[in-house]
């Protein structure tokens, strides 16, 4: 008898379980897919924090929750006929076949960017009867990803800057915009500021959204060290001056 892939078994155990769980636990039987999409996002973001820690066990934790997510909702779609997890990875596997016509065609692409550039094309043909190459963008995604993804769809049919510099000339512009922005005013100009410094991190080959975390965490780990300090010395933050808390500041930095 062959040996069975460990990967299918591991994935047949899964498809078991939930089988087992949707019919005989009493909170996984009430479960539809509108009741669970809040824990998938908040999955998602387990996960994200798990890749820029670099945990790599806290990574396969993550995955493996999401990856019931997955079979959940194919499930659920199972019991009213709309889909299964057979449509769901047939359908990816599809739709990778399609989109990688270098790979199961005869197209040529010898860079990464001819593969993106194909498959925003391929993606833009297959959308019949969507009027936008932005369709494809999330209303829900959070705006600082959504402002590249949306830069990165326009460039790819050619709708972007020719050089780094003149993206650059931007930012100051709209800096400039903003600083001689009054009232009503600043809020938007604002948006134009951030939208542009999105655009410049793109041609950085910076992820914003990534270097905003590593930022965000960077604040919080100095700051805590100055809670630590105050919490050892028994005083309030409210009763240190700027002065000591700067001076610890600098301390947690190096």
């Amino acid at each position: 008898m062959a040996n069975i892939d460990p990967r299918l078994k591991a994935f047949e155990r899964l498809l078991d379980i939930i089988d087992d769980l949707r019919e005989k636990c009493p909170w996984d039987r009430e479960q539809t897919l509108e009741s669970i999409r809040h824990l998938t996002i908040e999955e998602t973001y387990e996960l994200s924090d798990a890749i820029l820690e670099d945990d790599k066990p806290e990574i396969a934790k993550e995955l493996g929750d999401l990856m019931l997510h997955i079979v959940f909702y194919s499930k659920i779609g199972s019991e009213t006929n709309d889909f299964d997890i057979t449509t769901v990875l047939n359908g990816i596997c599809e739709k990778l076949i399609r989109r990688h016509p270098h790979i199961y065609g005869d197209v040529n692409a010898e860079d990464a960017e001819t593969v993106k550039r194909n498959w925003e094309q391929i993606k833009q043909a297959e959308s019949k009867g969507v009027k936008s190459v932005l369709s494809g963008v999330p209303n829900s995604m959070p705006s600082l990803v959504k402002a590249m993804r949306m830069q990165e769809k326009a460039a790819q049919v050619g709708f972007d800057w020719p050089n780094k510099r003149l993206v650059w000339d931007k930012v100051e512009e709209e800096l400039q915009e903003y600083k001689e922005a009054t009232g009503k005013e600043k809020p938007d100009e604002f948006g134009d500021l951030l939208f542009s410094l999105v655009n410049y991190a793109r041609w950085q080959d910076i992820n914003p959204d990534d270097a905003l975390e590593l930022t965000n965490k960077k604040f919080k780990q100095r700051f805590e060290a100055i809670e630590s300090y105050a919490k050892q010395s028994k005083i309030r933050l409210e009763d240190m001056t700027l002065e000591e808390m700067e001076s610890i500041w600098q301390k947690a930095k190096a």
